[in-house]
């Protein structure tokens, strides 16, 4: 079984380009400088900025769909990125290091299970939640903070 995780659009990010603390204000976002490494989690590049970077904090509805599992955290991403990261059967640098919080979903947006996955047992959670047949997706967090990683689908190359 293979899985795929991709970092969110780097188009999410691109109103942010640019624009005043007024104006992110209006958009309901922030920059932050990150102050730590791991602690800034970007949600397109998968990867945790280097102390000194900027990053916008915005609002993110990562569960978008006609279920009551519709969800939304505020999450980290860096402008200026041109692509997103994509990792088959690797786990990107931002799940390392941390507790995570696996939903596993079916097709109809429902959750069908979940799983605590523990820093280093983030492969072996993603296999053992797609043994179950019904789940089509996993939507990974970080379990302290509550706020979206990335998802994860079965891929077929």
């Amino acid at each position: 079984m293979t899985y795929q995780i991709t970092g969110l659009s780097p188009d999410l990010a691109k109103p942010f380009e640019g624009a005043s603390a007024e104006e992110l204000s209006a958009m309901g976002a922030v920059t932050m400088i990150a102050t730590s490494k791991p602690g800034f989690p970007c949600r397109v590049s998968l990867e945790d900025a280097e102390v000194g970077e900027e990053l916008i904090l915005f609002h993110y509805i990562s569960h978008d769909v006609d279920s009551p599992y519709r969800n939304s955290n505020a999450i980290f991403a860096r402008t200026g990125l041109t692509t997103a990261a994509q990792y088959t059967d690797v786990i990107p640098p931002v799940f390392h290091g941390r507790t995570l919080g696996m939903r596993g979903f079916g097709s109809d947006a429902m959750l069908k299970t979940a799983k605590l996955s523990f820093p280093g047992d983030a492969d072996r959670s993603i296999r053992a939640l797609f043994e179950l047949d019904e789940v089509a997706y996993i939507d990974v967090h970080n379990a302290a903070h509550g706020c979206f990683v990335a998802r994860v689908e079965r891929f077929e190359p």
